[in-house]
């Protein structure tokens, strides 16, 4: 059986923790994967408002998620803590990827609770269209903001 094997960034530009919540387990009690798709989506917009952004306010034009992957390596339980970090590549004309690296913070350290990655693409939502990625977003994102002397 094929599985979802990601390759994840060398660096990342951005890094929060979130807490498990009661809320965010499942009937196997453990976090499913429609709140690991959540945690993911909590840790995108702090990353896009750590540069100004939303979804919606990107740069003259907003984002919708167009596909997303994610691999499951460890359980995720009450009262736990991950680190997700952020990155965002693979920019193109419409759109971009935003990489995820889930760490579940330990007494020892990190130990790989997951890998996931989203695809963007800009989107006017009053035209119902895609539109052309911002180069100010691209240089934000990137961190690759360039000088203008």
């Amino acid at each position: 059986m094929d599985r979802i094997k990601l390759q994840l960034p060398q660096q990342f530009t951005f890094t929060t923790e979130l807490p498990i919540r009661i809320t965010d387990l499942n009937y196997g009690g453990h976090v499913g994967n429609d709140v690991f798709l959540s945690l993911i989506h909590e840790a995108r917009m702090q990353f896009l408002h750590q540069h100004g952004y939303t979804e919606l306010q990107f740069a003259d034009t907003s984002l919708i998620m167009t596909d997303s992957a994610i691999e499951y390596k460890h359980e995720l339980s009450y009262g736990d803590a991950v680190r997700i970090s952020v990155a965002a590549t693979g920019f193109d004309k419409l759109g971009f990827d935003i990489y995820y690296l889930l760490e579940l913070i330990t007494p020892d350290g990190t130990k790989l609770a997951g890998k996931a990655k989203t695809g963007m693409t800009c989107f006017n939502y009053a035209e119902k269209k895609k539109t052309a990625v911002p180069t100010e977003a691209i240089e934000k994102l990137t961190g690759n903001q360039q000088v203008i002397s």
